[in-house]
């Protein structure tokens, strides 16, 4: 996917971990999951226009990829 916004919740997940796989989803704060969201290559979403129900799913998918990975 070339650009992606907020509502890309998986393709973001995918995203992080690619640029942060040793990461733990779990321990990063909302302000930090945000702004990291903010500086991915592709993201077109308005800052202001996130919200704690979309960080939290951003988290989980994020957490997803980081625990398929894990088992490998």
């Amino acid at each position: 996917m070339d650009e992606f916004t907020w509502t890309d919740v998986e393709e973001i997940g995918f995203q992080l971990f690619e640029a942060r796989p040793t990461v733990d989803p779990l321990t990063i704060r909302f302000t930090d999951l945000h702004q990291w969201v903010c500086e991915l290559k592709g993201f077109v979403g308005a800052k202001d226009k996130s919200g704690e129900k979309i960080l939290e799913a951003i988290q989980m998918a994020w957490l997803e990829e980081f625990r398929d990975a894990a088992e490998a």
